[in-house]
């Protein structure tokens, strides 16, 4: 389970990663990485979206469960380079029948890609 300070409840929370944000695909994810919190929250909030076109209640579940134990590891990484940030996870429907393992490969090639390192002040 993610601490609370780092869930996306709001619907206008997703809204914003998903429309103002940058966005990574792979065959089982979708992330939408959005900025930062106007409020000046600087802890990264998550939220994950997993439809009925991933498969049924039971299913989804697991998945959902999956993505938000893999999304947990990468909360703390992801606080530092990107304070404040919004990150909306989307499940597509080979999230379904994929392994623990390729969910987090996928998790991480993305976030990888959506990260831009910070560049070093120049003197």
């Amino acid at each position: 389970m993610l601490p609370a300070a780092n869930r996306l409840t709001s619907s206008a929370g997703f809204d914003a990663a998903v429309r103002g944000g940058r966005r990574c695909g792979s065959r089982t994810v979708v992330l939408h990485l959005g900025p930062g919190d106007p409020s000046g929250a600087s802890s990264v909030r998550v939220g994950m979206v997993v439809s009925r076109a991933v498969g049924g209640a039971v299913v989804r579940n697991r998945v959902r469960r999956r993505l938000r134990h893999l999304v947990r590891e990468h909360v703390d990484g992801l606080g530092s380079s990107a304070p404040g940030s919004r990150l909306v996870v989307r499940a597509l429907p080979a999230s379904a029948s994929a392994s623990y393992g390729e969910l987090g490969r996928d998790l991480a090639r993305c976030l990888d890609r959506l990260v831009v390192p910070t560049q070093p002040a120049r003197s």
